[in-house]
């Protein structure tokens, strides 16, 4: 991949509003009042998730051009029947919509902006959808800086992973004006079954950041609940079942505490991608003067096992978390 003061209490005020851009479309595929989709998008990102986002994308008709700074990650996707491209700009050239899938701000502005990055290929109107999971406050900035380039930006994090892209089951926050997410939804219906405008730029960010505090708490409780039906002797892969449809039945019960209970370490996220999303989410506390004292508690732990060189371990490593430490690595 391109691998403390703050406003009053209520969250910062809103964005001037962007300059209206006219979006690229084709007539050809006009039906019903609506755009169909893009005769030809770009993916700028091949790894786990932007492949998995990828390789739907060419299994459901559309013709994708893809760049990654690590060209070993862009053959799956070309054998899917992708086009490989040198650099951004030339994935960028001709395409309707640009899809970023990256891992931070400064990689998302040097894709976009950057020499040889999308802006220098992409035509006036371009729509870019952003992808990745970076900070509100820098995609404001981003969405202004293309706006005044005459491209479109809209963020739309994600939730579901790569099991729920391969199904276009993935389910979008999205922030950006109506006209641009209203059109980003015509290639994204590809890959998702859930999308929903939250906003102005930066928007779907902020929900992202709010997704991963709910989820970082969420798999921690799994896993101290999983430690603690072994400890107790209690048939820890039993629970999901006799816990369903009750107060505390959930999605990432009924995934996960099996997973937790037999140390599966199939990776279907990481360890440091949820340190970056908590600190990202303690940034907006800060900034909104919101305290978020469980939130904090998550990120010590996670960042305890990134620590411990398992950041790249899927969340099924928080298990280690509760071996605490141990004697025999004294003596």
């Amino acid at each position: 991949m391109f691998s403390a003061g703050g406003p009053p209490k209520g969250g910062a005020p809103e964005p001037a509003p962007l300059p209206e851009i006219r979006l690229i479309t084709d007539k050809r595929e006009r039906s019903g009042g609506g755009w169909l989709g893009y005769l030809v998008a770009a993916l700028i990102g091949a790894g786990a998730m932007g492949g998995a986002i990828g390789a739907r994308l060419v299994a459901t008709g559309t013709r994708l051009r893809v760049f990654d700074l690590d060209p070993a990650k862009v053959p799956p996707l070309v054998a899917a029947g992708a086009t490989a491209t040198p650099s951004a700009a030339a994935a960028a050239a001709g395409a309707r919509a640009v899809i970023l899938s990256l891992n931070a701000p400064h990689i998302v502005r040097a894709a976009v902006f950057g020499p040889g990055g999308v802006a220098d290929g992409a035509a006036p109107g371009t729509l870019i959808i952003d992808m990745s999971s970076i900070d509100p406050e820098a995609t404001k900035a981003l969405a202004a800086d293309a706006a005044a380039k005459g491209l479109l930006w809209v963020d739309s994090p994600l939730s579901g992973g790569i099991p729920k892209a391969a199904t276009g089951e993935l389910t979008l926050m999205q922030g950006g004006t109506p006209e641009a997410v209203a059109a980003a939804q015509d290639v994204l219906s590809k890959v998702a079954s859930n999308q929903t405008r939250m906003g102005g730029p930066g928007a779907g960010q902020t929900t992202k950041l709010i997704n991963q505090v709910l989820c970082g708490l969420g798999f921690l409780a799994v896993a101290e609940a999983t430690a603690l039906a072994e400890a107790a002797g209690v048939d820890a892969t039993m629970i999901p079942k006799a816990l369903k449809g009750g107060r505390a039945d959930s999605a990432l019960l009924q995934e996960y505490m099996p997973r937790f209970a037999a140390r599966d370490y199939r990776r279907t996220g990481r360890i440091d991608n949820m340190v970056k999303d908590l600190n990202g989410a303690a940034d907006l506390a800060r900034l909104t003067h919101t305290p978020m004292p469980l939130t904090a508690l998550c990120a010590e732990v996670h960042r305890m096992l990134t620590a411990a060189g398992l950041g790249g371990e899927d969340q099924a490593a928080l298990m280690e978390f509760f071996k605490g430490p141990n004697k025999e690595q004294f003596e």
